[in-house]
């Protein structure tokens, strides 16, 4: 059972009598009771409406909250400003890579610096590093090969080309999916961490 559809039924309310009370369609509700989380005016119209936190309806680990929560400087106050304030970090860690993603080390060592500057623990940032540190690994392997074939001085140049353009759509598509669903869209089946 979906967290939304416990604390409408909680509360004895309808699908219908949510929907009017907070201004979200029906369907809207039936996909968020299906299983897709909601965002942005529909998380707080519905925080609002069943009068609890916003974070009550996101899959958010307990270290996720406390990490960043905790050891940083800057004052938070309310549940929904800790949500934003954690995911706003999260991307901003997977976006450091790309100002210098034509060097594959350096790939992996901003985001990793920034981890350990803002003491960060989630899985979904250790994904981001785990990443970044296979692609500096796959990058030399593939252009090295690529060289050894002999193909060409063109081949060589679209091949550093292709490399480095890759890296930069992994890193901006994740971060277009920690934007919509707090998750990433390129991720691994292990860490590398």
């Amino acid at each position: 059972m979906s967290k939304l559809k416990k604390i409408r039924e909680q509360k004895n309310l309808t699908q219908e009598e949510l929907a009017e009370l907070s201004g979200i369609s029906v369907r809207t509700i039936q996909r968020i009771e299906s299983g897709t989380p909601p965002k942005g005016f529909t998380l707080k119209a519905l925080a609002k409406s069943l009068d609890v936190a916003a974070q009550e309806f996101l899959e958010i680990t307990p270290i996720i909250q406390e990490s960043f929560v905790n050891d940083s400087q800057i004052p938070i106050t309310t549940s929904e400003e800790k949500i934003d304030a954690i995911f706003g970090l999260t991307k901003i860690i997977n976006l450091s890579s790309l100002p210098v993603s034509f060097v594959p080390i350096l790939c992996f060592l901003s985001p990793l610096i920034l981890k350990l500057v803002y003491k960060q623990k989630s899985n979904i940032i250790k994904q981001i590093i785990s990443l970044q540190i296979l692609w500096s690994i796959l990058a030399p392997v593939i252009f090295m090969i690529i060289i050894f074939m002999k193909l060409g001085k063109s081949s060589t140049i679209i091949t550093m080309i292709v490399l480095v353009l890759s890296n930069i759509f992994i890193i901006l598509r994740n971060a277009m999916e920690i934007d919509r669903k707090q998750k990433l869209y390129f991720k691994l089946n292990f860490n590398m961490l």
